[in-house]
């Protein structure tokens, strides 16, 4: 299958499995909310954690929970990440993001609420038996929290008043944590679920999480906004330091295609099965949203 087709074909499912969570819950603002948060997006985390389901025979139906999981946990970092004490944006996926459809209260709840419902989809027993569940459970729990997303999260606000901008390292670090962290995880899901060793896709997906940041530094200066629905240049406007003020513009675009291929060769244990994810790596550099 080619990568677009299953990118495709996980959305579909990851928003079938998501809206059958949020069926049948009290009809009130922040449930609304939710629904609405989850709506859209790439669904790359969660195409990685089918796909490396599959790469261990897990079929879809299997692994579908995790995938929803993690775009959960996802769509609750963006509202929070969006809210005026944080990032301060307008624009989500070209739509109102969540805080100015409804209000701070609801966005805060809403976020709260889409972090605990990841973890219970993770207890979905067609995943598998309990020592896998529990893996997916505290695997998850470290990449999102303070050794995590949190983390990555704390650090970019602390570096707002820095008296001195990041180095590369720190940046590097800074989204290990911030981006690249859920991406890992979203990646050796697979070979959790598949009670497998999840070192090669560990590898493969932090040079993807590193690429994807970088690729996300390029849009940030020579992007559409139109086309990445959200605002573009903030990180300038703040005087922020990137991949691309420490890099260059060419610079940060050789790194991300270093990174791709890195993250090729950690799925050679894989051979022609890997090929997809292989395309997913193509795409992190080349996507214009």
């Amino acid at each position: 299958m080619s990568f677009s087709k299953a990118l495709t074909d996980a959305a579909a499912r990851v928003q079938a499995r998501l809206d059958a969570a949020l069926a049948d819950r009290e009809e009130l603002p922040v449930v609304h909310a939710m629904r609405y948060a989850v709506q859209g997006g790439k669904r790359l985390r969660g195409f990685l954690v089918l796909e490396s389901a599959r790469l261990h025979g897990i079929v879809p139906e299997a692994a579908v929970s995790a995938a929803a999981s993690i775009e959960a946990l996802h769509a609750y970092s963006l509202v929070h990440d969006d809210m005026p004490c944080m990032d301060d944006d307008d624009l989500r996926r070209g739509l109102p993001t969540v805080h100015r459809k409804w209000d701070e209260c609801t966005a805060v709840l809403a976020g709260d609420a889409l972090q605990t419902l990841a973890f219970e989809l993770l207890a979905d027993p067609a995943l598998g038996p309990a020592e896998v569940r529990i893996r997916l459970v505290e695997t998850l729990a470290k990449a999102s929290g303070a050794e995590g997303m949190v983390l990555g999260q704390a650090l970019d606000i602390a570096a707002e008043t820095a008296a001195v901008p990041l180095t590369l390292e720190q940046i590097t670090h800074l989204q290990a944590g911030k981006t690249g962290a859920l991406i890992c995880w979203s990646a050796e899901a697979g070979a959790i679920l598949g009670q497998a060793d999840t070192g090669p896709l560990r590898r493969y997906a932090t040079a993807l999480g590193l690429a994807f940041q970088i690729a996300d530094d390029i849009l940030d200066v020579e992007g559409d906004a139109d086309k990445a629905g959200k605002r573009l240049q903030k990180d300038a406007e703040a005087g922020k330091a990137t991949f691309v003020s420490l890099l260059g513009l060419e610079g940060a675009k050789a790194r991300a295609r270093a990174l791709v291929e890195e993250a090729e060769a950690a799925l050679a244990p894989y051979g022609p099965e890997a090929g997809t994810l292989i395309e997913a790596a193509r795409f992190v550099i080349s996507r214009e949203s």
